[in-house]
Order: structure tokens, then sequence, then C-alpha cells
């Protein structure tokens, strides 16, 4: 049977309690019906990330609210906006996966904001990734846009290919459906990290531009008597 809330919410406290970043103590946890709430202070960004990770991992889990706060306590940790926009820069100097020219830096009170026009989603995800860690950062909204310049439609075959070598989506309920340089994925899988991590291999994909993710997550034993 579907597990309680209250074997959920353990389950969530000791996938979090098995992250090296984190304390257990900085965190609570609520879990109803599938639905599990973070709560709790923890004193850089990149723990707040952790610990949604690690809620994602955890079967039965079909969303997460995050309401976790980033506090710095330590004077160390403490920015202002124009050191962090300088450390994003620094950050990117040698970065490859990361088009310098176009993306754009706002910060504001710790919160980086970004904007502009890349060709991959890659490039994308590398520009938030390499910043979740500076000391001072207490957010990141990614506003970067797609424009590819490839005109070629996405190979329906390519997507499912990729999907299938994957250990965590073999043999998955996965439906593929392409229609020019647009990707749907339908179906079920058993996690929130099964379902992002679909999206990820399927924005890899040559000649994507839009991805509609409609995955379910159906925990296996969600039916069982």
């Amino acid at each position: 049977m579907f597990p309680s809330n209250e074997d959920l919410q353990k389950s969530v406290l000791n996938a979090i309690k098995w992250q090296p970043m984190l304390h257990a103590a900085e965190i609570g946890v609520t879990a109803r019906d599938g639905v599990v709430t973070l709560s709790g202070v923890v004193d850089a960004y990149s723990k707040k990330i952790e610990a949604e990770n690690a809620a994602k991992s955890v079967p039965g889990v079909k969303a997460v609210a995050e309401e976790i706060e980033v506090k710095f306590f330590d004077s160390m940790y403490i920015k202002n906006d124009t050191e962090i926009a300088g450390e994003v820069m620094n950050a990117w100097k040698w970065n490859w996966e990361i088009p310098h020219n176009k993306v754009k830096v706002k910060v504001e009170n710790g919160w980086v904001t970004l904007e502009g026009e890349v060709e991959w989603n890659y490039e994308k995800d590398a520009a938030q990734k390499s910043i979740e860690k500076l000391i001072g950062v207490k957010g990141v909204s990614n506003h970067i846009m797609l424009l590819y310049e490839s005109k070629n439609d996405v190979e329906k075959t390519a997507v499912e290919d990729a999907l299938a070598l994957n250990w965590s989506l073999k043999n998955k309920n996965i439906e593929v459906n392409v229609s020019q340089n647009k990707v749907t994925l339908s179906g079920t899988v058993e996690s929130i990290y099964q379902k992002e991590e679909a999206g990820r291999i399927a924005w890899a994909t040559p000649g994507i531009w839009s991805l509609d993710n409609e995955l379910i997550v159906q925990y296996e034993y969600d039916y069982a008597y």
C-alpha cells in the first residue's frame, strides 16, 4: 500500500540525513498524501538545493513544497550585490559551457536573476549550477531563453534511445511525442527524480526548442491492496 504520511516523512528525513552538506536538524519535513513540505533555515543556497533533491529522490514523493530560508549568520558569508555579481562572472570565466556574451546577470538582495538567449539547454543549466554554491547567494531565478540556430526537426527515436540508456528510466512507461522541434513526454514514473531526469535527457536531444514534461509520478504501490 502507499506509505503513510508518517512513513514518508521518516523516509525523507533519512534521505536528508545522508546528504553530506546537511544537518537533519536544519530541515523540517511534513508529508501529506505524497506532498512533502520542507522548511527551516540554512546558511547556504546549495544546502537548500541539496535538501530539495534528497526529497525528490524518495519513492512515494509526488510533489515538493520548498519553504527553506537562506540566512547568513557569519559575516564571512555576507556579501553585497556587487560582490556577488563579481563572483558570478568569475565562476563563468573559465567555463566553456557558458556563452558569456549571451547571458546577463542581475543581483538584488542576494537573489541572482539570469537572462539572455542561448542555443542549448545544457548552457542554461550550466549558468545556474555554476553559481549555486557561491557564498552570499540566497536564490536563483533562471529566465534564460533557448533560441536555436538549427532548423532540423527532432528525431523521436533519438529521444527514445537516450531514455532507454538511462538506468533509472529503463523499462519505464514513457511515451515520446515529437512535433517538429517540440517534445512531449507522457506516461508514468515512480519518483520526481525520474521525471526530472527524463526531462534533462530529452533536453539534450539535438534540435529541441521546447519540452512539455507531462510525466505523472505514480508510486508503484499506489494501487496495491
